[in-house]
C-alpha cells in the first residue's frame, strides 16, 4: 500500500473525528487559560472519561445490533450495582472482589430481564429498557434506604490512583478497549453482531444464532454499566442514586460521536475513547472561557449535533 493510499484509507476512519474534535477544544482551552494546567487537564480527562467509555462500550454493542435497539437502563443499573457492592463490601478490603461479582451479577440480571422482555413479550428495546429501568431505579431505592457506605479503602486507592500521570482504570479500560476491538472484528460474535445488525433476517437464513447473540450483547451492556457503578462509587466515595443519571443520552452520543452507525451493523471501539475525551474537554473549554451553564448546554448540544451529522454523512 503506497503512503499515500495508507493516509486516505486512515483519514476515512468515522473513529478519527472524535480525536480530531477532542484536539481542537484541548487547544482551545489551553489557549483560554494561556497553558496554565494543561497536563492536568489531560490527566483529569483520562480519569472522569473512563466511566463514559465502560458505558459507550456496551451501548456501542446494543447499538451496533440493528435499528432500535438502545439501552436506556444503564444509568439505573449503574445506581444499583453500585449501592449493592458498596452495601455488601460495607469498607472491608477484603470483600472487595465479592463486592465486583457482586456487581457483575447485577449486570447479568438486568441483561437478561431486558432481553426477556423484548424477546419474551416482543416489547421494542427503548421501551423495554426504559420500563426496566423504573424497576431497577426502585430497587436500588429500596435496597440503599438512604445509607451511604463507604468503599473500602484499597479500591478507593485503586480508583484513584496514577502510574506516570495515567490513571489505573484508565490503564484497565484500554486494555479492555483492544479485547473489545478484537472480538468485534475478529470473532465469530463480532461477525455475527454486524451480520445481525445488517440484516437480522438474512443473517438468521445464513445460519447466525441471532437470539444468542442479542441476549449475549445486552448482558454484555448491562455488565459493562453495573462495573462502571462499581468503579464509580469508589471514584466518588460511596454510591448515591443519582450517581447513573448523566450516562444515560451521554452514553449514546458517545457511541455516535465515535463512528458507530446509528442503523447498526458497523461497531468502532477506538472512537469511544476519542468521543469521551472529547465530550469532557468540551465541558472543560466552556468552563474555561467562562461560559453559563445555561448557554454551555446550548453549545455542547450544537457541536454534538454537527460532528454526529458531519461524521455519519454517507461517503462516496
Amino acid at each position: 500500500m503506497s503512503p499515500f493510499l495508507a493516509v486516505r484509507t486512515t483519514l476515512s476512519k468515522p473513529w478519527l473525528w472524535s480525536y480530531a474534535g477532542a484536539l481542537m477544544v484541548w487547544l482551545i482551552t489551553i489557549g483560554g487559560v494561556r497553558g496554565q494546567g494543561a497536563g492536568g487537564i489531560v490527566a483529569a480527562a483520562l480519569a472522569f472519561s473512563v466511566f463514559l467509555v465502560l458505558v459507550g462500550l456496551g451501548q456501542m454493542l446494543v447499538i451496533t445490533s440493528g435499528p432500535g435497539n438502545i439501552d436506556l437502563s444503564v444509568p439505573s443499573t449503574i445506581t444499583l450495582a453500585g449501592v449493592v457492592s458498596m452495601q455488601l463490601m460495607g469498607g472491608e478490603s477484603q470483600m472487595i472482589v465479592a463486592g465486583a461479582l457482586a456487581a457483575v451479577a447485577v449486570g447479568i440480571v438486568v441483561g437478561t430481564f431486558n432481553y426477556g422482555l423484548i424477546r419474551l413479550l416482543r416489547i421494542p428495546p427503548i421501551i423495554a429498557t426504559m420500563s426496566s429501568s423504573f424497576l431497577i431505579q426502585s430497587m436500588a431505592i429500596s435496597y440503599n434506604e438512604g445509607a451511604r457506605a463507604a468503599p473500602p479503602s484499597t479500591l478507593v486507592a485503586f480508583a484513584n490512583g496514577r502510574v506516570m500521570g495515567v490513571p489505573y482504570t484508565a490503564i484497565g479500560v484500554v486494555a479492555l478497549a483492544v479485547a473489545l476491538g478484537y472480538v468485534t472484528t475478529r470473532t465469530v460474535y463480532g461477525r455475527s453482531l454486524s451480520a445481525i445488525g445488517q440484516n437480522a433476517g438474512a443473517a438468521r437464513l445464513a445460519g447466525v444464532r441471532v437470539e444468542r447473540t442479542r441476549y449475549f450483547t445486552y448482558a454484555v451492556c448491562a455488565v459493562l454499566a453495573a462495573l462502571t457503578g462499581y468503579l464509580l462509587a469508589a471514584f466518588s466515595g460511596g454510591a448515591t442514586l443519582d450517581m447513573g443519571d448523566d450516562y444515560m443520552l451521554s452514553s449514546i452520543a458517545v457511541t455516535v460521536i465515535g463512528g458507530t452507525a446509528v442503523a447498526g451493523g458497523r461497531a468502532s471501539v477506538p472512537g469511544i475513547w476519542g468521543a469521551a475525551l472529547f465530550l469532557f474537554l468540551m465541558v472543560a473549554m466552556l468552563n474555561a472561557l467562562g461560559v453559563g451553564a445555561g448557554l454551555r448546554l446550548v453549545i455542547t448540544g450544537v457541536l454534538i449535533i454537527g460532528i454526529i451529522i458531519f461524521a455519519s454523512k454517507p461517503k462516496n
